[in-house]
């Protein structure tokens, strides 16, 4: 399986976004994570397209855009065209999980799902062959620098042995309180992407981070 980390620009430092992204780009990281908050879905607010478009001038890794906001399919196509090469919603974030995955489907990003620490992955039996990665929160979603939820390693573990069943080779990332000291674990659980914020940006050398991560 891959190995993946995805530093989370909602860590980085706002005042100086060209560099920190500049830093993503220069590092072993294959991609970026954006974390799209609304204030609504999740008690925060982040960024939206304007920051988008600039993190695509200065990178052309793979974007990987989290959409945390009710109603994700009304946005779907500006964040496509904004440069999103993923994009994510959330399984308790839409009335029609089918209808969104259809429309990230025709702007021709790929499609994420995710879901929250107290949804159960099993909701997403019949959705898998729809979708290209499962996002698994390993936190509350809406802040970072939160800890690491040690039941999501058994989410990760059940969801691996789904799309198995299924004969899928589905992508599995997980986001929340992840670092160089438990990324090890999340591996071999099942997981092939990391996101990562906090331990990251708030490492002395972030890009040493980021290879302890991959190496872990």
């Amino acid at each position: 399986m891959p190995r993946i980390v995805a530093p989370s620009m909602l860590s980085a430092d706002f005042g100086h976004l060209d560099r920190d992204t500049r830093m993503v780009h220069r590092s072993a990281a294959e991609w970026i994570h954006i974390d799209v908050m609304d204030g609504v879905f999740v008690p925060n607010i982040s960024f939206g397209f304007p920051v988008l478009k600039a993190i695509r001038k200065a990178s052309d890794k793979c974007l990987d855009v989290h959409l945390m906001i009710v109603g994700p399919e009304r946005y779907v196509g500006r964040f496509a065209e904004a440069g999103a090469d993923i994009l994510t919603f959330h399984y308790e974030a839409t009335a029609d999980v089918r209808a969104c995955i259809g429309l990230i489907r025709k702007t021709g990003a790929r499609v994420g799902i995710s879901v929250k620490p107290a949804t159960p992955v099993g909701v997403l039996r019949d959705i898998l062959p729809l979708v290209d990665m499962v996002l698994i929160m390993s936190v509350e979603p809406g802040f970072g620098g939160q800890a690491f939820i040690p039941e999501a390693l058994q989410k990760i573990a059940d969801l691996r042995a789904m799309a198995r069943q299924q004969g899928l080779d589905t992508l599995i990332e997980v986001d929340g309180g992840i670092s160089a000291r438990n990324a090890g674990e999340i591996y071999a659980a099942g997981a092939d992407i990391l996101v990562a914020g906090s331990s990251v940006f708030g490492a002395a050398d972030p890009e040493a981070e980021i290879v302890r991560m991959l190496e872990a």
